[in-house]
């Protein structure tokens, strides 16, 4: 649900036409979840394009009274070169990569209250502890006056906690930039596996906000397989064996038909079709609960043989609280 320029976004929700956002309504509605974490969905500063998403939901028979977006990284003009290839305003020279300001954002849609959010949208890279910057010799790239200011979330990084009958549950939700379109100096690969590596840091209590003492999920897009495809694999990895996580591993069976690539791992739990053998099918996003939460069940909504306007599916875990 993102568009070329801002407003778009609204103008196709209201107006119902957009084949893209029928699919989405769809897929929503047939899998129902009780907590919706949405991405590359466009960001505006009134709400109104998540306003009319609720809207369009109701009207569809699936009521979420609860919502919280804020504006991401993505298409925050920085005023410098942040890619280093010599020119400025382009869309990769904003903290995150986006043509204009909360292009391809993220929303929480809940069927219970949400209490406390932090924000951690605004966090320097520089600040997180055992982080590895891109680097041009002993230079940080594409220069010290840039890293100085760049954010590490390509898009948001939330605690979002929402409080359920069973009690409160906080929400780890995130989108990473993908390891790729940089050169040499790795910049999008390295910046990938440091917001991955964010939330071990946040649970072990390094960043100055303490971590939250109720039951977490990490939930979001990676942009990073655990086995295939580019990037530094071991940031998911050590994220998906945390001991204070467990992996439900959500599989389908629209995944394993839809294979194209050699797998190292179960061409099951993929989560996004490239309709390409380079890099192949992908397990790029995830829904990680605490090991304390009971998971009842998991998958992914990939029907067999379907083709979709979108190239990722909906993740889905059931879990109940202690």
């Amino acid at each position: 649900m993102s568009r070329k320029g801002p407003g778009l976004l609204l103008r196709d929700l209201t107006q119902g036409r957009a084949e893209d956002i029928t699919e989405v309504l769809a897929v929503i509605t047939t899998v129902r979840p009780d907590i919706l974490h949405l991405m590359d969905i466009d960001h505006d500063l009134g709400g109104f394009a998540l306003f009319a998403l609720q809207e369009a939901l109701r009207d569809a028979g699936l009521d979420y009274p609860h919502a919280f977006s804020a504006r991401p990284n993505a298409g925050v003009e920085t005023g410098l070169d942040m890619d280093g290839n010599g020119e400025l305003g382009e869309a990769r020279d904003a903290q995150g990569y986006g043509r204009y300001t909360g292009q391809g954002g993220m929303a929480i849609l809940s069927r219970f209250p949400l209490g406390e959010v932090r924000d951690f949208t605004d966090f320097l890279w520089a600040d997180l502890p055992g982080a590895i910057p891109p680097l041009v010799g002993a230079q940080p790239f594409p220069s010290p006056e840039a890293f100085a200011i760049q954010r590490l979330p390509s898009v948001n990084h939330w605690d979002v906690e929402v409080l359920t009958p069973d009690g409160p549950l906080h929400l780890l939700a995130f989108h990473a930039t993908t390891p790729v379109y940089d050169g040499d100096e790795d910049r999008n690969g390295r910046r990938n596996h440091d917001e991955i590596s964010f939330w071990a840091r946040y649970l072990d209590g390094d960043l100055p906000m303490p971590p939250p003492a109720a039951p977490v999920v990490i939930l979001g897009g990676a942009s990073l397989d655990p086995e295939d495809g580019e990037g530094r694999h071991d940031a998911i990895r050590a994220l998906l064996r945390d001991p204070r996580l467990q992996d439900p591993r959500p599989a389908s069976d629209g995944a394993r038909q839809a294979a194209n690539s050699a797998h190292t791992g179960d061409a099951a739990l993929d989560t996004v079709d490239y309709n390409d053998p380079r890099p192949g099918n992908l397990r790029v996003d995830y829904v990680l609960p605490s090991a304390q939460l009971s998971v009842i069940d998991a998958g992914t909504h990939w029907p067999v043989g379907q083709v979709a306007q979108t190239r990722h599916h909906m993740v889905w875990v059931d879990v109940t609280v202690p």
